[in-house]
């Protein structure tokens, strides 16, 4: 299997645990380096959130199960960076 070593991820997440509660159980998953969570947009019960993840070698199942266990659900995988490094910090293709 590959060496996942960044992770892009569309969540959408209830408002409990806070965007800093949940970024901090996120970066506790195993392989996990560094996080990012950021905020694209809220309603009255759920947030719709950007996760960045970055490891030496991310445990996929790990993170996916760690995100339910805190009421989120991916929506989608937005980017995969394998390999022995990470080529780059371009925006997706999509947003250029």
């Amino acid at each position: 299997m590959a060496t996942v070593r960044r992770l892009v991820l569309d969540v959408l997440k209830p408002h409990d645990p806070p965007l800093v509660d949940f970024a901090d159980r996120v970066a506790e998953t195993d392989g996990v380096e560094g996080v990012t969570v950021s905020l694209i947009e809220h309603d009255r019960e759920v947030q719709n959130v950007e996760v960045t993840l970055d490891g030496a070698a991310l445990d996929v199942a790990s993170i996916e199960e760690t995100i339910e266990q805190l009421g989120g659900t991916i929506h989608s995988v937005d980017l995969v960076a394998c390999g022995e490094y990470v080529v780059g910090d371009r925006p997706p293709s999509r947003d250029r």
